[in-house]
């Protein structure tokens, strides 16, 4: 048997991997998109099943106005005590000298909740975790964010004891163990104590191409820490042909055979037909994904990835594993005619919930109640879920009377704020209900119909909207009866929804491509859109 990488496909950015008796666990960062942090489960590191967010609640996790992959970045799930510990952080701040990044704390006895009400921890810096000794102490492992323009922002790894008892940090203990190597921006610190060493891994190089994971040890908890000798533990940074790109962040796992196992970030890029494979590097619209390698430990009790430090599409699964096929957590139509959303669907910051619509206002209907814009990043009414392969179809059909060109409903494929397209019902003074195509790019809008949009028929109670994804394209069309369908040209360019070309105009952006439903009604006047299914069809 055989693990396939990507493990976790689509935004499953940040794993942060347990294994409980026979049982792993992967949790990933989720940054604006609600509810917060995905876990699956695994008994045999092959396949794997959405089980659940714990950050399921506003008092949990409040995003309003968050800023575009601001959010929670770099979850840390660990267990111990009988119980499990999920550290998290919530980053208000994007931009600029500062990240007021705030860290909490929450515990549940069962994987699947309910979680405690969150203990505040620090604002230090983000991707902190929990490393619990065998002492019975507990320490926060954080990278420290230094907002002073002369000096570099990611000052280092920082460790401050816990007290469970007080529930709270002990700040006068904290200290920098670890300033990282000449690559910089060290982050993501997981601690494992192995060996007689107390082993640090970090992530360094940014998270884009550069990326790469590097080990140190020392016979002490505070150091000083040795780094690893020779070749970095992971990167494919140097390998470009690599099926695997962007490898980095991540964590160590041990199977019950005594096995060990990394499960890291990873990205996939393509490239259109005109562009070199190295520059640019491509373009990676699924995110980036989540792949798990196979480790060796050498004479000196060193680690090294099995099949090279590049990492590998193809690893052999654990001898002793048990192999379990999980089904399909959602239907490839969904009629929306159960009393809760699917759990693969997702919305922006806050919880869907009677202000954004309701399952059970038209039976066998999402309505979805109009909000803000797309831009928006306070109010808006849309329900979407991960692009999970590089070729698929979605449809949807809608029921909406729209009576001004502000308000808007249809079939979205998103990224963030600044970065995605819809294909909508909306009004304008010639045809009035009429069918629009439009696309948001680095913040400028197209419409591409304009005075030709396409009039819907008084006779049309729905409008059926679908989108193919080829890879590198994407194509939009209508029907008026869910069987006859018209292309809308043109075709748009996929690389639009990647964090590859965000980046290039600005910021440093961490997330991937969404396709759903979305209600814009921008008058104030909360018209509500009544969406009859959803369906989603990898080839």
């Amino acid at each position: 048997m055989q693990i396939e990488n990507p493990v976790l496909t689509g935004f499953n950015a940040d794993p942060s991997i347990i294994r409980v008796e026979d049982t792993y666990y992967i949790a990933n960062s989720t940054f604006e998109w609600f509810p917060g942090v995905q876990i699956h489960e695994s008994t045999d590191l092959v396949h794997w099943q959405l089980i659940g967010h714990p950050l399921s609640t506003t008092t949990l996790l409040d995003m309003k106005g968050n800023k575009d992959s601001g959010g929670i970045w770099a979850p840390d799930l660990s267990y111990a005590d009988g119980k499990f510990w999920l550290v998290y952080t919530d980053v208000k701040i994007t931009e600029g000298a500062f990240k007021d990044a705030t860290n909490y704390l929450t515990t549940a006895k069962d994987i699947r909740g309910p979680w405690t009400d969150p203990i505040k921890l620090n604002g230090v810096g983000f991707d902190a975790s929990l490393f619990h000794d065998d002492d019975g102490k507990k320490y926060l492992v954080q990278m420290e964010w230094d907002h002073r323009e002369y000096r570099h922002p990611f000052n280092g790894i920082k460790l401050t004891e816990y007290s469970a008892e007080e529930a709270r940090l002990l700040p006068e203990t904290g200290r920098i163990i670890y300033h990282g190597t000449d690559v910089k921006l060290v982050e993501g610190p997981h601690i494992y104590k192995l060996f007689g060493y107390y082993y640090l891994f970090c992530a360094e190089g940014g998270t884009l191409f550069s990326h790469q994971e590097v080990v140190a040890r020392s016979k002490t908890l505070f150091g000083p820490y040795e780094t690893q000798p020779g070749e970095v533990f992971l990167t494919a940074f140097d390998a470009p042909e690599n099926y695997l790109q962007k490898n980095g962040h991540g964590a160590l796992v041990e199977t019950p055979a005594g096995d060990w196992y990394f499960a890291h970030l990873t990205g996939r890029p393509w490239h259109h037909d005109t562009e070199s494979s190295h520059d640019p590097r491509g373009w990676c619209t699924l995110g980036r994904e989540t792949a798990i390698q196979k480790v060796t430990w050498d004479k000196d009790n060193w680690p090294h990835i099995v099949g090279g430090k590049q990492g590998s599409r193809f690893v052999d699964a654990p001898k002793d594993a048990v192999s379990q096929v999980y089904p399909l957590t959602y239907d490839e139509k969904d009629d929306f005619d159960v009393a809760s959303l699917n759990i693969n669907f997702n919305t922006l910051r806050v919880p869907f919930d009677e202000k954004m619509g309701s399952l059970s206002a038209n039976p066998g209907h999402l309505r979805l109640i109009g909000k803000g814009s797309l831009a928006n990043e306070h109010e808006l009414s849309l329900v979407a879920r991960r692009w999970q392969a590089f070729h698929f179809e979605a449809e949807t059909a809608v029921k909406y009377e729209p009576t001004t060109f502000q308000q808007m409903a249809g079939l979205v494929n998103y990224y963030n704020s600044q970065h995605w397209s819809m294909i909508h019902v909306t009004w304008n003074e010639i045809n009035g209900r009429v069918i629009e195509v439009t696309q948001n790019d680095c913040g400028n809008l197209t419409s591409f119909l304009k005075e030709e949009a396409i009039s819907v028929p008084d006779s049309a109670e729905y409008v059926y909207f679908k989108v193919r994804v080829e890879k590198s394209h994407y194509v939009y069309a209508y029907s008026f009866d869910g069987e006859n369908w018209q292309d809308i040209k043109p075709k748009l360019d996929a690389k639009i929804l990647s964090d590859d070309y965000v980046v290039q105009s600005y910021g440093g952006f961490f997330t991937g491509a969404f396709v759903g439903m979305a209600s814009v009604d921008y008058s104030g006047y909360d018209l509500p859109a009544d969406f009859d299914y959803f369906a989603y069809k990898e080839k």
